[in-house]
């Protein structure tokens, strides 16, 4: 993919450190000026593949992060923040100013920023058709809602600013409810201007099956699905669902995805490390392991290290083993969420048989069998869970699955370090206070 640097200016992007307008880099890029007076198609394409390039950002940080507080991993390299701060060892709070909130935060709006800039060309450029633009306009405030989404899973109540197009006008910090209401508001406009739109750019081979109007709606009402469970607005879901891309007989990872490479101006999956390196290495917590089931296929994303590992009085026998080499692509969304969601909202609507049914494929799926438990809301809720830990792991996922079940606590997740703290959401960045 080819990465289009973007253009950042200090208000629009809510820097969360001293800033200047970058100076643009790349020989194919294009001024800012040029973009809001006078954008060609050309212009407008390049804003579309410098933002897909874009959110791929900090996916590391995120995951890493978030997957550290919710004791499913730990990163152990030569930061020690990373086993302090997100445990919250001897004490330790959250820093609101640090690269495990900012870098992630600042990717996510980096990337609005380029939504923003390429709405505002739309504009006042002369080119394309009243359907081509509506195609660049469903395609930026879908990509906005995910970032929006992405950013509000970690912040939870201390909410997130949703209105920053206006440089000299910011909107408020939203509450998590209002924010919640707003980014399904975004999904439900960028749904309506795609029906009937065309699309005048391409989309890297990562959006393969997902690169026309049409296709890309689906992957929309899956995020306005994710969003809507996440909100635990579980009445909403199946609509969502229905208009999908969400199918019982296809893929488990059909679905759009962040790709890699080693071309000039691109990088690697940040996720892969070298097996078997001693330092930076992404360990599984050994709960996550001792607790798989016997038969259960996703076991394959553990691997035992030759020599287990420690660091700062953690210790680890795993460690991830997801991406087959640095250019794996990320799964952003799939058919298996889909699937789980669909269970997760049919048992909190009580439709426990279909429910079971949603189960069943992905129990199948790794070699585990229809399943035979109780059909009780607890029961399937439990694994539901389970499913959704194994195969979302180092995803990005569990923090945000446990919390909105109470279970983003000391008594339900193991403390490996007597006085380590569970937090339950990030703080508000300083620059946001």
């Amino acid at each position: 993919m080819k990465n289009i640097i973007s253009i950042l200016t200090c208000a629009m992007l809510l820097m969360l450190t001293a800033c200047s307008i970058d100076e643009v880099t790349d020989p194919n890029g294009v001024q800012l000026a040029t973009l809001l007076e006078n954008a060609e198609i050309g212009d407008l394409n390049a804003l579309v593949n410098g933002t897909e390039a874009r959110m791929r950002r900090s996916w590391d940080v995120y995951v890493t992060s978030t997957g550290s507080v919710s004791r499913e991993l730990y990163l152990f390299d030569a930061d020690p923040r990373n086993t302090e701060d997100l445990l919250g060892k001897e004490g330790a709070s959250l820093d609101n100013n640090t690269f495990y909130l900012t870098a992630p935060y600042t990717t996510r709006y980096q990337t609005v920023l380029n939504c923003n800039i390429l709405l505002r060309a739309l504009e006042n450029t002369p080119e394309g058709s009243a359907a081509q633009k509506d195609g660049y306009r469903g395609f930026a405030n879908t990509i906005k809602a995910l970032m929006f989404l992405q950013e509000l899973a970690r912040l939870n109540t201390n909410g997130i600013r949703v209105d920053v197009a206006d440089p000299e006008n910011l909107g408020p910090i939203l509450s998590k409810d209002a924010a919640y209401d707003a980014i399904l508001d975004l999904l439900n406009t960028a749904y309506g201007q795609l029906q009937g739109a065309e699309f005048a750019f391409q989309l890297s081979s990562g959006f393969d099956n997902f690169d026309t109007p049409e296709t890309f709606a689906q992957f929309n009402r899956a995020i306005a699905a994710r969003a809507a469970i996440y909100a635990e607005r579980y009445d909403q879901v199946q609509g969502f669902l229905d208009d999908s891309f969400l199918d019982d007989h296809s893929a488990l990872d059909l679905g759009p995805k962040h790709v890699f490479s080693t071309a000039s101006g691109d990088f690697l999956n940040p996720m892969f490390k070298a097996p078997q390196q001693s330092g930076d290495q992404i360990i599984v917590h050994d709960s996550i392991v001792n607790n798989i089931r016997e038969d259960d296929a996703r076991i394959s994303k553990f691997r035992l290290r030759n020599n287990p590992t420690s660091q700062d009085d953690l210790n680890g026998d795993y460690e991830l083993a997801i991406y087959e080499s640095s250019t794996s692509p990320i799964s952003i969304l799939r058919n298996e969420e889909l699937i789980l969601i669909a269970a997760e909202a049919n048992i909190q609507t009580g439709k426990l048989p279909d429910a079971v049914n949603y189960l069943n494929i992905i129990r199948n799926a790794y070699g585990l069998g229809n399943y035979t438990g109780p059909e009780t809301e607890e029961a399937l809720t439990d694994e539901m869970l389970y499913h959704r830990t194994y195969s979302f792991f180092a995803e990005g996922h569990r923090m945000f699955d446990l919390r909105r079940y109470g279970l983003l606590n000391s008594t339900f997740l193991p403390i490996d370090r007597e006085g380590d703290q569970v937090f339950t959401e990030f703080p508000l960045p300083l620059s946001e206070q």
